[in-house]
């Protein structure tokens, strides 16, 4: 039997941060969260500080595996060598995998795009994501793996959710600008239909691929645009993970392959 584990990458910040803290507080999974810092320590703490669960002491559940930048594929290998050894592929599987890497710089007109913000973002946004799901992949269930979700919160297949946008759609692009940050994440959703058709065949029912878009969130990568969005719509991080670990565990089957947001709903591509 095949016991489940959760990525989240990365988990020092923002969305990932607040996920971790919500999954160690409603799932009784063991979590790999990662930090680009060398020193795992302030992270651990911090991801447990006045943590309250009502399901068990989470500490033992929670791994941080340091030094992990996804725009090093010897990072990512590393992490991927500790995430074997933490949870060996033999009687264990990658259940839920966030992949959250995100940077934005804004262009409102081909003027202002900068080579260098823009292949920064390209290598963050889309080859980080790509090199994750190159060396951790592997670790989802197969058709042949035997899952024991008995006692957890779990949906009963596994999920890859890359961190998409709905700016990333071309079909509901009618604002334009936000050149690099659009196309990548116009990537990401054609990363993940590749993924999923990948997961179709290696993992048959067992496992899918979805990309999210999770609204307007109060982090650091949206503080510029916070005066201008209506206080309705601006969620804050704790509510948007929430919702986050709703949607995609509550996906199913039928969905996969494809970018859902916070309300459940379809994202066109």
């Amino acid at each position: 039997m095949s016991r489940p584990w959760i990525l989240i990458c990365p988990s020092s910040r923002g969305i990932g941060f607040h996920l971790t803290r919500h999954l160690l507080r409603t799932t009784r999974t063991p979590i790999l969260a990662t930090t680009r810092s060398p020193d795992p320590s302030p992270l651990h703490t911090s991801l447990l500080s006045d943590l309250i669960t009502p399901l068990d002491d989470p500490s033992g559940r929670l791994s941080v595996v340091p030094s992990v930048d996804v725009t090093s594929e010897p990072a990512l290998i590393s992490a991927s060598q500790r995430a074997a050894s933490l949870f060996p592929p033999d009687h264990h599987h990658l259940h839920l995998s966030f992949c959250l890497p995100g940077i934005l710089h804004v262009e409102k007109s081909t003027s202002q795009i900068n080579y260098n913000d823009a292949l920064e973002t390209l290598k963050v946004n889309v080859l980080g994501p790509m090199m994750l799901m190159k060396h951790f992949v592997g670790y989802m269930p197969k058709k042949s793996t035997d899952m024991d979700l008995e006692g957890t919160e779990l949906p009963k297949h596994a999920v890859w959710t890359n961190m998409g946008a709905r700016v990333g759609s071309i079909g509901d692009n009618k604002l334009g600008g936000w050149y690099s940050y659009r196309s990548s994440k116009a990537a990401v959703h054609s990363l993940t239909r590749s993924l999923d058709r990948e997961l179709s065949t290696r993992g048959g029912e067992k496992c899918m691929a979805v990309s999210y878009h999770p609204g307007t969130v109060k982090t650091e990568l949206s503080r510029e645009f916070w005066g201008s969005v209506r206080n309705d719509v601006l969620m804050e991080p704790e509510v948007a993970v929430e919702e986050m670990a709703r949607v995609v565990m509550g996906i199913g089957l039928e969905r996969r392959g494809r970018c859902w947001d916070y309300k459940g709903e379809e994202v066109p591509p």
